[in-house]
């Protein structure tokens, strides 16, 4: 059964946040540039393979999102990935099945997606605020393990993150954006309704990692207290995931391709003999 393949160990919200492992600025700037050339290289590869990937961010509010999701796709070929912000469904959606406007969205063979939230939200906003009754949410995950396991089984590879933030470093970068004219907007009355329910989502939150935390599709929980080290851990989760099993080393050259464009571009020959030795 689908809600049988659960990874051996299941994921939980932590307390203990410990400290950041970047101390200085240039040696996060060192990381990040090496992170963001991989995934670039990663992104090529499933490019070339025609392969296909979908990136599910959850988490707190102001835990960091947005700004991950910014390194994340900054350096890479913006027509081969695509950025979906997940908001409350329209009402031509509502009369659908909940998963019907994510089918929409299902990265084609050679990109990669990216859900900045997602179809979780059943089992979290709409669970948590009681918009939907426990009979439908309960059923939701079974629902949401079919649709991820026949993505899986169709060649999308699936990586789901949650950023996780403390009480007292969401109520600090709240009162960041309050008092910053340029940030004011990000700030909303949904925000504040949310955090008063925090010990209601760590509970869905948790349930929606045992019942969905899969071999197919696994949850990473990011430590977002620090920026610095939540982007990089994105980064490393991402390329990491993305990677197994994939060779992400550049395609052989065309040999013919090569002594045409020799020829007509009066290029060095020396390509074709170098082109030859690395088939």
């Amino acid at each position: 059964m689908i809600d049988g393949a659960k990874k051996p160990t299941t994921p939980s919200l932590f307390d203990d946040f410990g400290s950041s492992r970047f101390k200085s600025k240039d040696e996060y700037k060192n990381a990040l540039a090496s992170y963001q050339e991989a995934l670039f290289h990663v992104q090529q590869s499933y490019y070339h393979q025609k392969k296909r990937a979908l990136i599910v961010f959850e988490g707190w509010d102001a835990s960091g999102k947005g700004g991950a999701i910014r390194r994340l796709t900054e350096k890479l070929d913006p027509r081969g990935v695509s950025v979906f912000p997940v908001a409350k469904p329209a009402q031509s959606d509502q009369e659908k099945h909940f998963l019907y406007r994510f089918w929409k969205h299902i990265p084609p063979p050679g990109s990669l997606h990216i859900f900045d939230r997602s179809h979780y939200g059943r089992v979290l906003v709409e669970r948590v605020n009681s918009l939907i009754e426990r009979p439908i949410w309960q059923r939701s995950y079974r629902e949401i393990n079919e649709f991820e396991q026949t993505l899986s089984d169709n060649g999308v590879r699936i990586v789901k993150l949650f950023m996780h933030i403390s009480s007292k470093e969401q109520r600090e970068r709240f009162e960041e954006r309050l008092h910053n004219p340029f940030k004011r907007w990000k700030l909303t009355e949904e925000d504040l309704h949310n955090r008063r329910m925090r010990n209601e989502y760590i509970a869905a939150a948790n349930e929606m990692f045992k019942r969905t935390h899969t071999s197919y599709a696994p949850w990473h929980i990011i430590n977002g207290e620090y920026k610095w080290q939540a982007r990089i851990d994105v980064l490393e989760t991402i390329v990491n995931a993305l990677s197994e099993g994939v060779e992400v080393a550049p395609p052989p050259l065309d040999v013919n391709l090569i002594a045409q464009a020799s020829k007509q571009l009066d290029v060095d020959e020396a390509l074709i003999a170098q082109a030859k030795r690395s088939d």
